[in-house]
């Protein structure tokens, strides 16, 4: 074998090596877009905004979050599947974007599976069945079924996202209610109507809800999962009520498009769990109620799979009509 013949199979090595190799140098220079599913100051906006910090240094790269908020988030999701696999364009995924929609929608543009690599869970948390209280009755989710039965189809309950519409429709299943769900772009619009009694109830996370519970602007009925909220130790769990085996917690985490190098994903990870082991986040999280995960990469996606299962057994037992 020659040198001339040599120096060409070099060449050829380069050129194939080169793609992978300039995907992993040009991500490290150009800056990171992460949609959000909904409007600032909904739970994933503020999770993404604590972890960037951090995560732009790990990873040298600016971080830029995009809000795209609709009805349970379908369009961020979709742009982030549609994206290049380059790791520069990030959902920032939810229980209801991964879990909840694909159990609830006959025909839904993007797979949770196929369509996305899972990164990294940022975090869990439970949701607060909030009303606003000028509602008859006191604060027991009992009181919320005698106020329904009396009322059937005229409670109102708003819709941030597909999470608090399948927590809430799974509820209402159970407890043999008829309500009424309006839709609403995100949990702060949501909220922000059950205070002006616009709707009567939400399910809304600790964070949403804390400060205006403590200052008497809504009243909580329950927590939907099986432990308290940390920051709301003295408003039980629904189980806790009666409500026999409810527990539907709510999720954050990070994920790319399918077909995007395992070595981007590792350094995302690693930038995610860098993040949530920073001193002021973990305090900030405790502070808003978030349980941290940092999970693995194949730990999320596992965990996505079983969820995914979970949402449309729920769908199937409760007779939840598709959308």
């Amino acid at each position: 074998m020659n040198a001339m013949t040599n120096l060409r199979l070099m060449t050829v090595l380069v050129l194939c090596l080169t793609p992978s190799l300039l995907l992993a140098q040009g991500a490290a220079k150009r800056p990171v877009r992460a949609l959000t599913p909904a409007t600032p100051g909904g739970p994933g906006d503020t999770q993404i905004r604590l972890l960037a910090p951090k995560m732009s240094e790990v990873l040298g790269q600016t971080i830029i979050v995009d809000n795209r908020a609709s009805n349970n988030g379908i369009v961020a999701m979709d742009l982030v599947a549609r994206s290049a696999p380059d790791g520069l364009t990030w959902a920032v995924g939810n229980s209801g974007t991964h879990s909840v929609n694909p159990a609830l929608y006959k025909q839904l543009s993007y797979d949770p599976l196929r369509d996305f690599v899972a990164v990294s869970q940022f975090s869990t948390t439970g949701m607060v069945v909030t009303a606003n209280p000028r509602l008859p009755g006191g604060s027991s989710i009992n009181d919320l079924v005698a106020l329904a039965k009396k009322q059937p189809g005229k409670t109102n309950i708003a819709i941030p996202g597909a999470t608090g519409e399948l927590a809430g429709d799974a509820l209402w299943s159970q407890l043999q209610l008829k309500m009424t769900n309006v839709p609403y772009r995100g949990s702060a619009p949501a909220l922000l109507a059950v205070i002006a009694g616009e709707v009567d109830i939400a399910l809304l996370t600790p964070l949403a809800v804390q400060m205006h519970l403590q200052s008497g602007k809504v009243k909580a009925y329950g927590v939907t999962s099986k432990e308290r909220s940390p920051v709301l130790p003295d408003v039980p769990t629904l189980q806790e009520q009666g409500v026999t085996g409810y527990d539907f917690p709510y999720w954050n985490g990070l994920f790319v498009a399918k077909g995007t190098p395992d070595k981007i994903v590792r350094e995302l990870h690693r930038a995610v769990v860098a993040a949530l082991t920073e001193a002021d986040v973990k305090e900030r999280f405790k502070q808003l109620g978030l349980i941290a995960v940092g999970n693995t990469p194949e730990e999320f996606r596992e965990f996505v799979r079983r969820d995914v299962e979970k949402c449309r057994q729920i769908v199937k037992e409760s007779g939840i009509p598709l959308l």
